[in-house]
């Protein structure tokens, strides 16, 4: 616990500018936290270290206005591959080396980097969302497991859908829960958890939902695509240094 103390400041910080993030865009949170995290210390502590403020604040979006269930039901085969596929990749986030998850964080920062900045869309899946949603529910989930991070292909097939905005993001919040359950159940079933665990995750929540709330309040004061920019420009250079870092 004495290391730990010794980087609050950092953890605070890290985990305040993530939390205005959420609050700006609804997501970012995992991404923002796991980019920074892992300059300093391995992927599965900066995950472990994530999951509670991650969880409290995913369960927030997901409850939303209303209608939940319904979306929930909708999404249903994207959540479950997405689950199933978490917890069967998250040995590689586990392993005790952390070398491949350090390389596969970086590679997924960039490429989700690049995908932003180019703003590009898939097409509406149509009918074949059912099947469409499972495999880009299990492809997401492999990456989740194996990163720490819930973005790709499952941000931009959520876009996809052409959902209103409100209804988008309460999609993501339903989204980023279940990842964030199946990622605890695995992590904790490859016993990576101690006994500091739990207290240092409630150590940084209190700054995360101090940036969940100026983020909120900044939301219409921000140019978006100002934000957008910096945001993805800024994931791309952190994404390039920890692959440089794992590949050193």
């Amino acid at each position: 616990m004495s290391s730990l103390s010794a980087q609050l400041p950092f953890l605070f910080g890290v985990f305040l500018l993530a939390g205005m993030v959420k609050g700006v865009t609804g997501m970012g949170l995992p991404t923002v936290a796991m980019a920074l995290l892992a300059l300093r210390m391995s992927p599965v502590a900066a995950a472990s270290l994530m999951l509670l403020p991650s969880l409290l604040t995913n369960l927030q979006q997901a409850r939303g206005a209303g209608g939940w269930l319904r979306l929930s039901r909708r999404l249903a085969p994207m959540l479950l591959a997405t689950m199933l596929a978490t917890a069967l990749s998250a040995g590689v986030l586990a392993d005790s080396d952390g070398r491949a998850a350090r390389l596969g964080l970086g590679a997924m920062l960039l490429v989700y980097a690049l995908f932003g900045l180019s703003e590009w869309t898939l097409p509406s899946p149509g009918r074949h969302e059912r099947w469409m949603g499972a495999l880009c529910g299990a492809l997401t989930g492999l990456a989740t497991g194996a990163t720490g991070v819930f973005v790709l292909p499952a941000l931009p097939y959520l876009v996809s859908l052409r959902l209103p905005r409100e209804t988008l993001i309460q999609a993501l919040g339903l989204c980023f829960t279940a990842s964030t359950l199946a990622l605890a159940a695995a992590l904790a079933g490859h016993r990576v958890f101690d006994a500091t665990t739990l207290p240092a995750s409630l150590l940084v929540l209190p700054p995360t939902l101090i940036g969940l709330w100026l983020g909120a309040r900044l939301r219409s004061r921000l140019p978006a695509l100002l934000f957008r920019r910096v945001f993805f420009v800024t994931l791309a250079g952190l994404g390039a240094e920890i692959l440089w870092q794992a590949l050193g």
